[in-house]
């Protein structure tokens, strides 16, 4: 006989309910189940101070803790309005570097009341916008002075052409190079920022525009004299222009496959299987590497000297920028290969 069944016939013959144990007592009611307290949100406060005067300009209550910069630059224009987002620089001292957007408060150095130093970047402006206008213009003044157009040579020059093949070629590669980077800026590259200062528009065209009236008017020149190599010097110079602008087309286009739309990822760029991006195995930025060979071999194909010196201060300012760029790499990536240079494999 089942000692379950006896039992249970034994409580029952007793009277006993379900509420009772086997030796008569009643049984102890189960314990309640505790509600978990929630926890207390714990908010920031922050204050903005102006960089130079010290003076408080906001005052920011019950910030959650997840907030980002850009969600406080957000806050901070509904009581500045005429200091949108894009002209606002956060930073934790008044000299110091200005803190990323993506950054989050509670993650930053500072206390429960956080003290923000603002600093107001100018009017700005998108770099699409920018590169557009810095591109465009050299396209159009150069051809302006390969059709001679009146009041550049003399009336007897108006509208009337060069002789020289290699005037017609400088003008096709000139516009190619131009008219690719315009087509880059609206469909290859990604901005990690979005807006520039205003006032960088006026410099940057200046240098572009500048130099492009002032090839172009040398190499269109009626008294023009060609390269002293002739069609063998043009042709060597016309290869290194092709692979170079293929290089840099190839670069561009590895660059972009590293970070998705809409995103601020960035990767260590590694070669593909595009030969033109082997360049990667020895610098770090090859797109300025084959920028500085385009110009080189335009140099050499107009053998025109202010086409030199463009060339030069080009690649003065390039290197500039692979070597930020390269200590970049150098500081956020531990395990980058160390045989890569800036822009020149194993020299700079």
């Amino acid at each position: 006989m089942d000692l379950s069944v006896s039992l249970a016939a034994r409580d029952s013959s007793q009277g006993l309910g379900p509420g009772f144990g086997l030796n008569g007592l009643p049984r102890p009611a189960p314990p309640k189940a505790t509600k978990k307290p929630k926890k207390a949100v714990l908010f920031f406060e922050v204050e903005i101070l102006d960089a130079k005067t010290r003076e408080k300009l906001c005052f920011l209550d019950k910030v959650e803790p997840q907030a980002t910069i850009a969600e406080i630059k957000n806050l901070f224009t509904k009581t500045h309005p005429q200091w949108y987002p894009a002209r606002q620089s956060l930073r934790l001292d008044p000299k110091g570097k200005s803190l990323k957007d993506e950054d989050v408060l509670q993650k930053l150095p500072v206390g429960t009341t956080a003290t923000l130093y603002f600093r107001d970047l100018g009017a700005q402006i998108s770099w699409v916008t920018v590169f557009l206008t810095e591109y465009a213009g050299p396209l159009f003044i150069y051809l302006l002075f390969y059709f001679r157009v009146p009041f550049i040579y003399g009336h007897k020059y108006d509208f009337t052409s060069s002789r020289h093949t290699v005037v017609h070629l400088a003008c096709i590669c000139h516009s190619f190079h131009y008219i690719k980077r315009l087509l880059e800026t609206l469909f290859v590259h990604r901005f990690s920022h979005g807006t520039m200062p205003l006032r960088n528009i006026f410099k940057n065209c200046t240098y572009y525009w500048g130099f492009a009236a002032w090839m172009a008017y040398y190499i269109n020149h009626p008294l023009y004299t060609p390269p002293t190599y002739g069609a063998q010097q043009v042709k060597l110079a016309l290869a290194i222009f092709v692979i170079c602008q293929l290089g840099n087309f190839s670069i561009h286009m590895a660059l972009r496959d590293l970070r998705p739309a809409g995103s601020k990822t960035r990767k260590i760029p590694y070669p593909t299987k595009n030969p033109f991006t082997w360049l990667f195995l020895l610098v770090s930025c090859p797109n300025y590497t084959y920028e500085v060979g385009s110009w080189i071999g335009f140099a050499i194909m107009t053998q025109c000297l202010p086409v030199a010196l463009f060339s030069l201060v080009g690649f003065t300012q390039m290197t500039i920028w692979a070597k930020g760029k390269h200590r970049s790499y150098l500081k956020e990536f531990r395990d980058y290969p160390p045989l890569r240079m800036p822009i020149i494999p194993f020299l700079l």
